[in-house]
């Protein structure tokens, strides 16, 4: 089975109950600071690890996490780890979270731009995204810059990109001269 229907399905699991205990938030709380967890190398590595049994890790899980999260998340740890399934947790919790947002109605948008933007200009694109109906009703704007793109800006959501970067035109100008149909070749 692959790594995402596996992650999907305890990501499923995990929200069905937490929504049935009317735990929702607090659990995406959790899971969110789990995710920052999983950012630490070596605690990714103890994850992903055949070698560390699985009650050395629950060990590293109680002392980390053991009176910090609800009782719903870390017995979703526990039955995690009795299953051996550890090594898929961070996708679990990234499911999670896509999960949730497809519950609530979040899209999430990645925004790059040749260069840093201000914050009126951030927010006049987050209402333009949201007012859209390409997008959910509300938006989740994550901005990056990336000067490679010399100008313009990128937009990334769900399957959807739209490219309105200078150096996109400029390939895009590249291509449409290298084979110029109106210049005879001798």
């Amino acid at each position: 089975m692959s790594v995402t229907r596996i992650a999907a399905r305890y990501a499923k699991s995990l929200i069905d109950l937490a929504q049935e205990q009317d735990k929702l938030e607090k659990v995406l709380e959790d899971i969110k600071q789990f995710q920052t967890a999983t950012a630490n190398r070596d605690f990714y590595l103890l994850l992903k690890s055949p070698i560390i049994n699985a009650s050395k890790k629950q060990q590293v899980f109680n002392a980390l996490f053991e009176g910090q999260y609800d009782e719903l998340t870390q017995a979703f740890f526990r039955i995690i780890l009795n299953k051996g399934r550890e090594e898929y947790l961070a996708d679990i919790a990234n499911e999670f979270v896509n999960q949730y947002k497809g519950i609530k109605g979040i899209s999430t948008v990645q925004l790059t731009t040749a260069a840093p933007l201000s914050a009126e200009t951030v927010s006049r694109i987050k209402q333009q995204l949201t007012a859209s109906d390409a997008t959910d009703k509300q938006v989740d704007l994550r901005t990056k810059v990336d000067d490679e793109l010399i100008g313009g800006f990128v937009i990334e959501f769900d399957d959807k990109l739209y490219d309105a970067s200078v150096a996109n035109r400029l390939a895009k100008l590249k291509k449409e001269f290298s084979s110029n149909e109106y210049v005879k070749n001798f």
